[in-house]
């Protein structure tokens, strides 16, 4: 019951407010966010890196109407390839990238121009770029990007959901030859008429698409924590390369099983930073129970 209170909270302005002024919260936030700024990122990377593990970063931001804070976070990648490059991180890395937080929702070309941009710098350092999908209005917008980024750099992977009603179709123009996507359950409030309701349904749904991906010619990446869901991808991966597929996990979240699977898989962590914090922080609380009990009691421990 408390997840869809959550998930509407974080595109709150007014609680967004309350939230980001309590000291305490701060801490918290470190659970699931590498820092405020590129350096934080790096730290983590590196302990990630030494680990075996490897890396997607994402320069939290998101609904951005002003266009030169949408240039902002152009730069803000532009500058995260560069210290990739330097600190010797590039290599099979990768940029995940919202849309919305390149001006999507403004007049013209300017997230794709934006976008553009970030894959051309990407590739120089040998880095890929992921499109992370956001609501259900931005599904088509993104999807015709990511159609024409592909003409110019093939490689650029996208994030589906697989709570939404349309996943299945969208994906039979997504499981060609070396197609990357990040099947992910959803983290968006979104209406009955779009988007399925129970666990039960979003998980089988999952599922479906997961087979989907796992007989075709891409390159899926398994997005979930969900212990179940990883057993079932790994039995549905048999007879695949082990390096045709990945698995992916957010940071801070089940960091002994990101290990354990790395063991013998390629094994990708989620590393998000950035001041821009809240709405990301918000959807991890929704997400798991745990995560909001482990939040309430920072209050109380301390």
């Amino acid at each position: 019951m408390l997840s869809p209170l959550l998930l509407a909270a974080a595109r709150s302005r007014r609680m967004r407010g309350l939230v980001t002024s309590i000291p305490l919260t701060r801490g918290v936030v470190d659970r699931f966010v590498a820092g405020d700024d590129l350096a934080g990122a790096l730290h983590a990377v590196g302990e990630l890196d030494a680990a075996g593990l490897r890396v997607t970063l994402d320069h939290l931001g998101e609904d951005t109407r002003d266009r030169a804070q949408a240039t902002a976070t152009r730069d803000a990648y532009l500058e995260l390839f560069t210290a990739f490059a330097d600190h010797g991180y590039a290599g099979g890395a990768d940029a995940s990238v919202k849309l919305s937080a390149l001006g999507q929702a403004l007049p013209g070309d300017l997230a794709l121009d934006h976008a553009r941009e970030i894959c051309a710098a990407a590739g120089r350092v040998g880095m890929t770029v992921t499109l992370d999908m956001e609501d259900h209005t931005t599904v088509d917008s993104t999807l015709e990007i990511l159609g024409k980024l592909r003409v110019d750099f093939p490689w650029v992977g996208v994030a589906i959901q697989s709570m939404l009603r349309r996943t299945e179709g969208d994906l039979k123009d997504l499981v060609g030859e070396g197609s990357r996507v990040r099947l992910v359950k959803g983290a968006y409030a979104e209406p009955a008429s779009v988007a399925f309701q129970s666990k039960r349904d979003v998980d089988r749904a999952y599922v479906r698409a997961l087979r989907t991906l796992m007989n075709g010619d891409g390159y899926p990446m398994v997005g979930s924590h969900d212990p179940r869901i990883i057993e079932i991808a790994l039995s549905l991966a048999a007879g695949r390369s082990p390096s045709s597929y990945e698995f992916q996990m957010l940071y801070g979240i089940r960091t002994a099983e990101q290990r354990r699977l790395a063991e013998g898989h390629r094994m990708r962590v989620y590393v998000p930073y950035g001041a821009d914090w809240y709405g990301y922080f918000m959807r991890r609380l929704a997400e798991r129970p745990a995560n909001l009990v482990f939040f309430l009691r920072s209050f109380t421990s301390r």
